[in-house]
C-alpha cells in the first residue's frame, strides 16, 4: 500500500489528526482510535495495535455490539450498490465476492438472513484470510454457535480486519505477524538438475469445483519462481492447484519420449489452513514420474 502514515508522524499529530487517521481502522468506529491517542507515543505498530484492541476489550458490552453491527454483510446489497467503504470493498473483493454469480449471490444472501435473524449482527470474518470456498465453510460452521461464543468469535474477526488495515496504513520500523508465503520450484530429478522455463499456473478451487487461474508464471534458471506466488498478506484458506507443463521442457532436451508424452501437464492439489505460515510446494519430475512434498 502507498502513502503509508509513518508512526513517528501519528506521535507527533494533534489528537484530531490521530483520530482522523485511524478513526477507519475498526470499521465506522473512531472512538478505538480516540480511546488511545492520549497514550502517546507508540514505538512500535505491535504496541499501537494492542492498545486499540485492548480499548475495544475494555469497551462496554453496547458500545462493542454497536462495533459489530456497523460491518456490512459479506456480498450484500450495500456492496452491489457500490455503498461500502474503501477498506472494506478492497477486502470482500480480495476474496472475489464481487465476482459472484447469481446464485452465489443468492446463497450469501440466505446466509446473511439466518445468521442476523439468530445473532442479530452481521457475519464477520477476516475475509483477507479466505477463499470463497472457506467463507462459506466458516459461515456454515458458525451459525451453529452459541450468542456467547458467536460474539467473542466476531469481536476476534474484527480484531484480525484491523490489524490488517494498520498494518497497511502505517509505517514503522516493525510489521504485525500477519502474512504467510506461497512458493515453488521444479527439480528435474531425470538430469539432477533445476528445470527452467517451465509455465505454471497456480489456480483456486471454489465450492463447485471450478478453477480459478490468480497466479501465471515461469520456473528461472534455479527452477524456482523470480517471486514467491503468494507474498506479503496472508494466503487465504482454501483449497489450490498448481499446474506444471513439463513435456515442452522434456522435449527441449532432447529426452526420448512417446508420442504422445506420458507426462504432459502436471496437477498438485493442496489446502491451505493456516494463512501466516510458509507452504513450499515443490515438483521433483523426470519423463516418467513425479512428487512433491510439504515445504516451508
Amino acid at each position: 500500500m502507498t502513502n503509508k502514515i509513518s508512526i513517528d508522524d501519528l506521535n507527533g499529530a494533534d489528537r484530531e489528526s490521530f483520530i482522523a487517521a485511524l478513526g477507519g481502522v475498526f470499521e465506522h468506529s473512531p472512538w478505538a482510535a480516540a480511546a488511545v491517542a492520549d497514550r502517546r507515543p507508540f514505538e512500535t505498530l505491535a504496541a499501537l495495535a494492542d492498545a486499540m484492541i485492548a480499548a475495544v476489550r475494555a469497551a462496554p458490552s453496547e458500545q462493542q455490539h454497536e462495533l459489530l453491527a456497523a460491518h456490512p454483510d459479506l456480498a450484500g446489497k450495500a456492496a452491489r450498490a457500490g455503498e461500502l467503504t474503501a477498506a472494506s470493498t478492497a477486502e470482500q473483493a480480495s476474496a472475489g465476492l464481487d465476482r459472484l454469480t447469481e446464485r452465489e449471490f443468492q446463497v450469501f444472501h440466505h446466509l446473511n438472513g439466518s445468521y442476523r435473524e439468530k445473532f442479530g449482527i452481521p457475519f464477520i470474518v477476516c475475509v483477507r484470510r479466505h477463499t470463497k470456498w472457506s467463507i462459506l465453510r466458516t459461515f456454515e460452521r458458525r451459525l451453529a454457535n452459541d450468542a456467547e461464543t458467536e460474539h467473542r468469535t466476531a469481536l476476534d474477526e474484527v480484531f484480525r480486519i484491523a490489524a490488517l488495515r494498520l498494518d497497511q496504513l502505517v509505517e514503522a520500523r516493525d510489521r504485525l505477524p500477519l502474512t504467510g508465503k506461497l512458493s515453488t520450484h521444479v527439480l528435474d530429478t531425470h538430469a539432477g538438475r533445476p528445470a527452467e522455463n517451465i509455465p505454471i499456473v497456480l489456480y483456486e478451487i471454489d465450492a463447485d469445483e471450478t478453477r480459478r487461474p490468480i497466479v501465471e508464471t515461469y520456473t528461472n534458471r534455479d527452477g524456482r519462481t523470480d517471486a514467491p506466488l503468494i507474498s506479503g498478506r496472508p494466503v487465504p484458506i482454501g483449497r489450490y492447484e498448481l499446474t506444471f507443463s513439463v513435456d515442452a521442457y522434456f522435449a527441449g532436451r532432447g529426452v526420448p519420449l512417446a508420442d504422445p508424452p506420458f507426462l504432459s501437464v502436471v496437477p498438485v492439489r493442496f489446502s491451505v489452513a493456516d494463512p501466516e505460515a510458509n507452504y513450499h510446494v515443490p515438483l521433483l519430475i523426470t519423463p516418467w514420474s513425479h512428487a512433491t512434498y510439504r515445504g516451508s
